[in-house]
């Protein structure tokens, strides 16, 4: 392995503990409740689209993808659809950090949020890319 794979390895460990932990922590009522009351008002719906069943299927996302980018035949795919969940979950992020009074700690600043996802999904592309 050359140091650049090593670094990759590394990296997609690292991100792969953080998504599945946080994948996980949706399943866990509090932390689940305080997932669901994040989801902006204009997303979610009775039935299917219920704010429990959204922090549910995205809590799976991040579990899936945190195992995906593990394996050699599916890290590359597992990284841009971690990407494309990262986009899809910014909207309750936003909303958060809007109502700061509502969501306390939960209620991360918008643009230290929005940089800060900016770069994770930098890092999720750079490790999971093949670079010669």
């Amino acid at each position: 392995m050359t140091t650049v794979e090593i670094v990759q390895l590394v990296f997609r460990i690292l991100l792969a503990v953080v998504f599945i932990g946080m994948g996980v922590n949706h399943f866990r009522p509090g932390p689940a409740r305080a997932m669901a009351a994040m989801i902006p008002p204009g997303l979610k719906r009775d039935g299917v689209l219920s704010g429990k069943n959204l922090v549910r299927f995205t809590g799976v996302c991040e579990i899936v993808g945190g195992v995906g980018i593990l394996v050699p035949a599916t890290m590359f795919a597992a990284g841009l659809a971690l990407v494309v969940f990262l986009v899809a979950v910014f909207p309750a992020n936003s909303y958060a950090a809007a109502h700061p009074e509502r969501f306390g700690r939960a209620a991360f600043p918008f643009w230290p949020r929005y940089t800060a996802q900016l770069v994770l999904i930098a890092v999720i592309m750079l490790s999971v890319m093949t670079i010669r």
